[in-house]
């Protein structure tokens, strides 16, 4: 069931990055205002990437139930379902307690998924800046690393001294890489329309 005016509610989600050890995930808060772009970023913020890749979101059409995608069109038409930009699509059009989960990509070649459920809709708190991260656990994997099989060789690398390769990812890392570091208190949110000018807007 939809609630009718949602986007003056804030909505919560469960972030959870797929296929990797320890577990990585994110709970956070955004207004309900917020286009599948902007959920984007805070997703981004939240998890620790650096937004250097492309994205897409995989969801069920919210009239139809078909499946489409939800990110920057593909303008050479690869993609086999219906794709839409998500800077024009509000979250509140399809996340709903019936409605409730999305799959997330990020990186085409190292290919990290992300499961997004949807969990609630909350009234906004007086003095509480949106979006937030209220919890989560264990740091996000290197950028670039290589995708889930990736970051597991290059786990077991650091742990190691006596890997071949303990040195050389160490030094790629900048000598230092605790998986089970996180904060919540320590994520900082960028403004999603000051990102959008910075990747697609004109000098």
């Amino acid at each position: 069931m939809k609630l009718s005016n949602t986007s003056d509610l804030v909505h919560q989600f469960l972030i959870v990055l797929s296929e990797v050890k320890p577990l990585v995930w994110r709970r956070i808060q955004v207004p309900g205002t917020y286009s599948f772009w902007d959920l984007h970023v805070a997703i981004q913020d939240s998890m620790g990437w650096s937004d250097a890749h492309l994205h897409v979101f995989k969801i069920n059409h919210s009239d139809t139930g078909q499946p489409l995608e939800i990110g920057i069109p593909d303008d050479e038409g690869i993609s086999s379902v219906e794709q839409l930009p998500g800077h024009l699509i509000q979250i509140a059009d399809y996340f709903s307690l019936h409605d409730d989960v999305a799959r997330y990509v990020y990186d085409f070649g190292d290919d990290w998924r992300h499961v997004v459920v949807f969990e609630t809709w909350l009234t906004e708190e007086e003095g509480i800046e949106y979006p937030r991260c209220i919890s989560g656990e264990n740091k996000c994997p290197p950028e670039d690393v290589g995708g889930p099989s990736g970051y597991q060789r290059f786990l077991e690398a650091i742990r190691n001294p006596d890997h071949k390769e303990h040195e050389t990812y160490l030094n790629w890392i900048g000598g230092n890489f605790d998986p089970m570091e996180f904060d919540p208190s320590q994520i900082f949110f960028d403004d999603p329309q000051e990102q959008w000018q910075f990747a697609f807007g004109e000098e």
